[in-house]
């Protein structure tokens, strides 16, 4: 994983109030904008709460981090909603 600890652990401080059960379970009733067109839940749930979170802000700005480094680090943070990791 790029992402260094540092930095996973203030992603981490940023999201975890924001993934409440709450939203947990509207997402899992799809009850959220263009759930329509969602292919992967967990994918879509974990970079809305990064978005909501200011999730940028928390990144290294000389790193050359790509979606798959950051994805990496949200699987770590966000639990699966749906069970499948």
């Amino acid at each position: 994983m790029r992402i260094d600890q540092a930095t996973l652990d203030r992603m981490r401080e940023a999201i975890v109030t924001l993934d409440t059960p709450s939203a947990r379970e509207r997402y899992r009733a799809g009850d959220f904008p263009r759930a329509d067109r969602v292919r992967d839940l967990d994918k879509r749930y974990r970079y809305d709460l990064f978005y909501a979170a200011g999730g940028y802000r928390l990144l290294p700005e000389d790193d050359d981090l790509t979606d798959a480094h950051i994805y990496t680090a949200l699987r770590r943070v966000v639990p699966s909603l749906t069970g499948g990791e």
